[in-house]
C-alpha cells in the first residue's frame, strides 16, 4: 500500500468536501442576491446531485479503461472551473451552471473509492476507505467554516479559495499521484458497481440489506428537508447571515466527526445497528420538530447538536446493516445501489423542502423530515421487536419448559 498514494486521495476528497462545504451556507444567500426562491435553491442543490448520480458510473468506466489518475486529475480540473465559475456568477443562470459542473466532476468519489482498492491489500482496505471517511468528515467541518468566515468579504471570496485550494490539490497530484499498475478487468473488479434494475433486485434479495437501503434513502429524503432551507430559516427567522450559517453547520460537522470516529467503534459493538438506527432517526426527528417549534437561537442550536448526533449514529449504522446482509462476492453491488438510493433522495428531497417552504410554511419541511424520521424509527423499532418475539414463540414451543 503506498502512503503517498493514499494520502492524495485523502486530499482530494478533503478538497472536494471543502468546496462542496464552503457552498452549503453561501448558497442560499447568493441565490437569494439574484432573486431565487426556495424552490429554486431547491433545485439548485438537486442539479449537484443529479449530476452526480448520472455521470459517476460513466466516470468509474471511463477510469476502468485509461486509468484512475487521469479521470482523478481531470475532475480536479472540472472542481477548479466551476468554483471559479460560482465566484464569478453574475445571475441565477450561472449559479446553475456552477452547481451542474459541480456535479459533473465532484462524481469522482467512486473513482477515488476504487483507486484505494486498487493500491490495498484486503486486509488494509478498511483502513484505506476509513481514510476517505475521514477526507469526508473534515471536509464537512472545514468547508461550510471557511466558506461562512469568507463570506464577509462577497459571496464570490470564498468560491475562488475554494478554487485556489483545488488548484494547489491538482498540482500536487500531477506531481504525486501513481497509476496502479493493473489491467482493465482488474480495476473494473474493484470498481463498485452503481444502480441498475438488475442489481437493485439482487440487492434486495436479504431482509438485512432491504432494511438499510430503504431506509437510508427515507433517512436520506428527511434530512434533506432541513438542509435545503436551513440558511434560509436563519435569515427569516433569526436574520443570521451566511457567515452565522456556517460556524453552525461546522460545529455540526464536527459532532458528527465525533461521534462517527470516535464513538461508533464503541456503540456498534454494544448495543448493535438496529437500536442505533432506532436511536438515531428518534433524536433526528426530535430536533427537526425543535426546528419547527422553538422560538430562540439557543434553542436551535441545541436542536442542530442534536441532529448531529442523531445523524452521526444513522449513516455508519445503516452503512453497516446493509453490508452485512450482502455476501462478499454482491458487496460492493449492494452498496453501490445503497449510494445510489441516497443520490436519489438528495434528487428529490431539495425541491420538495424548498416548494413546501415557499408554498406552505417555514415549518413545513421540518415536519415533513420529523415524520418521515419517526416513521424510520418504528419500523426499525418494529424489525427489533418482531424477530426477538418470534424468536421466543419458537423457543416456548419446542420446550414445554419455558412456557408460561
Amino acid at each position: 500500500m503506498r502512503q503517498s498514494s493514499l494520502l492524495v486521495i485523502f486530499l482530494i476528497v478533503f478538497i472536494d468536501l471543502v468546496g462542496f462545504g464552503i457552498v452549503i451556507p453561501i448558497l442560499p444567500y447568493y441565490a437569494q442576491h439574484f432573486g431565487a426562491s426556495g424552490w429554486h435553491l431547491g433545485l439548485l442543490m438537486a442539479a449537484y446531485s443529479l449530476m452526480q448520480f448520472l455521470v459517476a458510473p460513466i466516470w468509474g468506466r471511463i477510469s476502468d479503461y485509461v486509468g484512475r489518475r487521469p479521470v482523478l486529475l481531470f475532475s480536479l480540473v472540472g472542481t477548479v472551473l466551476s468554483l471559479v465559475l460560482l465566484g464569478v456568477a453574475g445571475s441565477l443562470k450561472w449559479l446553475f451552471i456552477g452547481r451542474i459542473l459541480a456535479g459533473i466532476f465532484g462524481a469522482n468519489i467512486s473513482t477515488a473509492y476504487a483507486y484505494v482498492a486498487d493500491v490495498t491489500a484486503e486486509e488494509d482496505r478498511a483502513k484505506g476507505m476509513g481514510m476517505i471517511g475521514a477526507g469526508f468528515g473534515l471536509g464537512f467541518i472545514f468547508g461550510p467554516a471557511i466558506g461562512g468566515l469568507l463570506s464577509r468579504y462577497g459571496f464570490g471570496f470564498p468560491m475562488f479559495a475554494g478554487a485556489l485550494l483545488a488548484l494547489g490539490n491538482l498540482i500536487f497530484a500531477f506531481f504525486m499521484l501513481e497509476e496502479p499498475r493493473l489491467s482493465v478487468e482488474m480495476r473494473a473488479a474493484n470498481r463498485t458497481r452503481r444502480f441498475s434494475v438488475e442489481a437493485f433486485q439482487k440487492a434486495l434479495e436479504d431482509p438485512r440489506a432491504r432494511l438499510g437501503i430503504g431506509l437510508f434513502f427515507l433517512v436520506t429524503l428527511a434530512i434533506t428537508q432541513m438542509e435545503a432551507v436551513f440558511a434560509l430559516y436563519l435569515s427569516a427567522r433569526y436574520q443570521y447571515d451566511a457567515e452565522s450559517a456556517g460556524i453552525l453547520l461546522a460545529v455540526m460537522g464536527a459532532i458528527m466527526v465525533f461521534i462517527q470516529g470516535g464513538m461508533m467503534g464503541r456503540l456498534a459493538p454494544r448495543f448493535g445497528e438496529i437500536k442505533l438506527i432506532v436511536a438515531g432517526a428518534a433524536v433526528s426527528a426530535m430536533a427537526l420538530l425543535a426546528f419547527a417549534t422553538v422560538n430562540t437561537i439557543t434553542l436551535v442550536t441545541f436542536a442542530l447538536c442534536a441532529m448531529a448526533v442523531g445523524h452521526g449514529l444513522l449513516h455508519p449504522s445503516l452503512s453497516s446493516l446493509t453490508s452485512l446482509g450482502a455476501p462478499p462476492s454482491k458487496r460492493g453491488m449492494t452498496m453501490g445501489v445503497f449510494h445510489s438510493m441516497g443520490s436519489m433522495a438528495r434528487i428529490v428531497g431539495p425541491p420538495c423542502a424548498g416548494w413546501l417552504f415557499d408554498r406552505v410554511s417555514w415549518r413545513s419541511p421540518f415536519f415533513t423530515g420529523s415524520l418521515a424520521l419517526a416513521i424510520a424509527s418504528v419500523i426499525a423499532l418494529l424489525w427489533l421487536i418482531v424477530p426477538a418475539k418470534a424468536n421466543r414463540l419458537a423457543e416456548a414451543a419446542n420446550n414445554p419448559y419455558l412456557e408460561g
